[in-house]
């Protein structure tokens, strides 16, 4: 395994959580691993804020035995902020993955100022080369590095970089996740995941989903438009984590 062992990850901005050992510990504790999601909006599902404040959101959030909070804070096509990663940062205690197109190590750097303890890596949008100097930008900042894959062509290609976590996206991200999709995309790349955390991403509104996602190999699931969507927030996050642990 290359996840890290530490129970803290200290930076210039002071301790953070590590995604990786939440995960585990969640385990441990007998439930599902599950990380909830603060995003704005999605050119598929529209208006998921609400006008709801992201930090109150976050803190409910929190309350449940969530693995992690990711942030979604790109612009365009989500309607994010870097202020709605800082105030979430701040707001909880349990570990914050910071969810953008991030390509540059400037906008690493910015994650961990504004709290991140993990980001995202999008294996479509960069390069192999672009890819190792992120993650060792985010190692040297003190973040964990969740690298996501949609396919099998993509998971050889990161499959030998020293990243902490595997992400499979379910959907598509290159056309903005506004395909439809179940995890059977986790269901045919899991079995290839063998040396990392796995985490499966998006299309997953239910707790069947959840239990076909670690069927196949998953530690975690993230969950972010059905739980936004969801009448009762925090019953729905915990039906989905009284999943349960081992399967």
């Amino acid at each position: 395994m290359l996840f890290k062992e530490n129970s803290v990850k200290k930076t210039g901005q002071g301790e953070k959580t590590s995604l990786c050992n939440s995960i585990r510990k969640r385990q441990t504790q007998g439930f599902f691993p599950v990380i909830s999601e603060i995003k704005v909006r999605s050119d598929k599902a529209g208006d998921l804020l609400c006008g709801r404040d992201p930090a109150e959101l976050a803190k409910e959030m929190s309350i449940c035995p969530v693995a992690g909070i990711s942030v979604v804070t790109e612009p365009e096509h989500f309607g994010g902020s870097m202020d709605y990663l800082k105030a979430v940062a701040e707001a909880v205690h349990v570990p914050v993955l910071h969810k953008d197109f991030i390509t540059t190590e400037q906008q690493v750097e910015e994650s961990a100022l504004y709290g991140a303890s993990a980001i995202l890596l999008i294996t479509a949008m960069l390069d192999t080369d672009s890819m190792i100097r992120l993650i060792e930008t985010a190692g040297h900042h003190g973040l964990e590095t969740l690298v996501e894959v949609h396919s099998s062509a993509e998971l050889e290609t990161v499959r030998d970089l020293p990243f902490d976590l595997l992400g499979i996206n379910n959907r598509d991200i290159t056309v903005f996740e506004i395909d439809d999709d179940d995890v059977s995309r986790t269901e045919e790349l899991a079995g290839l995941c063998k040396d990392r955390l796995l985490i499966s991403e998006s299309s997953i509104s239910s707790p069947e989903e959840v239990r076909r996602a670690g069927i196949s190999g998953a530690d975690a699931v993230l969950v972010g438009t059905s739980v936004l969507k969801a009448r009762r927030m925090s019953e729905f996050i915990r039906t989905l984590t009284a999943v349960g642990w081992p399967l």
